[in-house]
């Protein structure tokens, strides 16, 4: 089963964990320092919040996204998505054996026309020995100019692939 995922920033995680599970009607499914994400069965959805200061996120919409994904059940589902967006002439950027949002995890990642990040994902271990937070690539991507958005390629990578790509994320 294939599922959205939205993944937000919020200010207050407190309140929002709060907030989700009345909406939704569940409880998080993982729990982490500045971290919680959602494995909501209906609608399908994976929803992940990711704490960050007031001042940066902000309030309203803007400030409030983070990265949009589709969670797929195997790797093998990955690489036909990969192939589907390269077979299609969309720039791609692919993540093998990363940990980021606490688990382990291949990913392919594509822009919108906007320059939105989207992630095809699979989580392969979902509570790996060194786990890593929803933050733990903001240094790098800042450092090489990026957008700051969690585990997302830096926007001046986004029409890279391969290994020197993969440097400027998780």
């Amino acid at each position: 089963m294939a599922r959205v995922q939205l993944a937000l920033n919020v200010s207050d995680l407190e309140a929002s964990v709060a907030f989700y599970s009345t909406m939704f009607g569940v409880e998080p499914h993982k729990r982490r320092p500045g971290y919680a994400n959602f494995a909501i069965v209906e609608p399908p959805l994976k929803l992940v919040l990711i704490e960050v200061p007031a001042e940066a996120r902000g309030t309203g919409v803007g400030g409030a996204l983070n990265h949009l994904g589709v969670e797929v059940e195997s790797v093998a589902d990955v690489e036909a998505g990969a192939a589907r967006l390269k077979d299609a002439g969309l720039a791609t950027f692919d993540e093998k054996d990363t940990t980021c949002c606490y688990a382990l995890q291949d990913k392919v990642w594509v822009h919108d026309p906007a320059g939105a990040p989207w992630e095809i994902y699979t989580v392969k271990d979902d509570d790996p020995a060194n786990p890593q937070p929803a933050t733990a690539s903001l240094p790098l991507l800042e450092a090489l100019g990026g957008d700051g958005a969690c585990c997302t390629p830096a926007s001046r990578f986004a029409h890279e692939t391969g290994p020197a790509a993969s440097a400027a994320c998780c």
